[in-house]
């Protein structure tokens, strides 16, 4: 094994985060740093996408804010977030669906899935 892997690895402080994937609808708790203040912001929204793999892991969230769609990508990994909530299991069929992108109204639902 490469050094500059074995050191990330130690590093790098792999948390367990509930299973999701694209189509879900999640709630990300999100430590934000003002100034000599930390505050926690919750980002809900869908997942458009999970890219990469182990330490380099990222996933994309599109939420609506207003008439405004905003995305955030986050690294799994990252230490800025404190917690992970999946709200809907969403039925797609792709792995990324940025289609939703121009989608807008009742158009841009994601049907939920039945277990």
């Amino acid at each position: 094994m490469n050094l500059l892997d074995e050191v990330k690895k130690e590093i790098t402080e792999k948390k367990d985060w509930p299973e999701f994937k694209s189509g879900d609808t999640i709630t990300v708790h999100y430590k934000i740093k003002e100034g000599e203040k930390e505050r926690i912001q919750l980002f809900r929204g869908v997942v458009l996408q999970r890219r990469n793999e182990n330490d380099t892991e990222t996933f994309t969230i599109r939420k609506m804010s207003g008439n405004v769609g905003v995305e955030r990508i986050i690294p799994v990994n990252s230490p800025m977030i404190e917690k992970i909530e999946v709200n809907k299991k969403g039925k797609v069929r792709r792995a990324r669906i940025f289609y939703i992108r121009e989608l807008t109204g009742k158009k841009a639902r994601i049907k939920e899935k039945r277990y």
